[in-house]
């Protein structure tokens, strides 16, 4: 049965990439029709969404169609497939608030267009030009995105049982990403506070509400079918985002695509560094103080303040709550109101949502 369910997600992955590169390939001629200086732009956004990415929103999109029974079409593969764009806007500015310098193993796109800006010996200051870039091709994922879920080819009711949720998650996802700044700023860490960033941030947005959106095309959902659906989502949601604090931290960089501790350089007050500030001795709070959030934090400084990490029991706690939230969704999963086509795809996602490496 794992060997059918992961066919059967390789073949919904593969779907949406030609429905992606087939949208992109229409807006990035569009684009280069107003100026032949739109190009590069046009090229960084082809490349980031079809160079890389698991398609993890539209594979628990499509779980949560099928999870009425309903057979999917060619416009529902579309209509998925927007939750893409959604997420590459959502990665550039989070690239650009975060000043990060690689993503997927290449430069972020705001480092990309700063980079081009000192190729070409453009006039003006490259940082700021890389910036404003980042901004922008951002914004133009978040508007493809809804021009790609519009013009998708749903009928008319589907559209409107689809955007309130559509519209309820791209707010979740902004108030999240400011909760997320907002935390750098404030003097302690609090592990509450980084539970409610790490559910809306992502937790939501990549798994409960592309599976309530995949129910609502399906024409034949419910209160009760979209509870079933949230009590699987949520806590996998969460495990989600534990497993990327810790590879943010512990990752391997040549699977990551990401510089070893990039977190801790960065100062993520994640729920990671939540548990360590709760169980670390003032000794270890001082020296933590000292690297953590540091710009130039060097691999030595990496290396102490994974050290503190383990030291205090934080990296094993969060591994163990990741297994009991995945424990809970498994539970969830079986659910009579959920139809038995998206079981065992369940199953399967849970495991590369909470065991990846990347």
């Amino acid at each position: 049965m794992s060997y059918q369910a992961k066919a059967t997600l390789q073949e919904i992955r593969d779907a949406v990439e030609i429905e992606l590169a087939a949208f992109l390939s229409e807006q990035s001629k569009f684009l280069v029709s107003i100026s032949s200086d739109l190009a590069p732009v046009a090229g960084a956004l082809s490349s980031f969404l079809l160079d890389s990415g698991k398609r993890l929103r539209p594979l628990f999109a499509y779980c949560g169609y099928v999870s009425t029974g309903t057979e999917v079409t060619t416009p529902i593969i579309r209509a998925i497939a927007s939750l893409e764009l959604l997420q590459a806007c959502a990665l550039i500015h989070d690239d650009l608030m975060d000043g990060s310098d690689m993503r997927r193993g290449k430069p972020s796109i705001h480092r990309h267009f700063e980079s081009l800006h000192v190729q070409d010996e453009l006039e003006g200051f490259a940082p700021a030009y890389g910036s404003a870039a980042a901004v922008l091709l951002g914004d133009l994922a978040l508007v493809w995105s809804n021009q790609m879920l519009n013009s998708a080819g749903l009928t008319s009711t589907q559209l409107h049982d689809v955007m309130p949720i559509h519209d309820e998650m791209r707010t979740e996802l902004m108030a999240g990403q400011f909760l997320d700044i907002h935390e750098q700023t404030q003097k302690t860490a609090d592990l509450n506070r980084s539970k409610t960033i790490a559910r809306y941030k992502s937790g939501k947005y990549t798994i409960e509400r592309p599976l309530h959106i995949g129910a609502a095309l399906s024409g034949a959902q419910s209160p009760e079918l979209f509870a079933a659906l949230s009590a699987y989502g949520l806590p996998l949601g969460e495990a989600f985002q534990y497993r990327d604090d810790l590879l943010g931290v512990f990752g391997d960089p040549s699977v990551t695509g990401k510089p070893a501790g990039d977190d801790l350089r960065e100062g993520k007050r994640t729920v990671l560094i939540a548990l360590t500030d709760k169980e670390s001795t003032e000794v270890m709070r001082e020296t933590s103080r000292k690297y953590f959030g540091a710009p130039d934090l060097d691999e030595h400084g990496v290396k102490i303040l994974q050290e503190i990490i383990v030291s205090t029991g934080a990296k094993e706690k969060l591994e163990s709550m990741i297994d009991e939230l995945a424990e809970q969704a498994l539970t969830a999963a079986d659910n009579e109101l959920i139809g038995e086509n998206a079981h065992p795809l369940l199953l399967e996602l849970a495991k590369i949502a909470t065991k990846r490496s990347a």
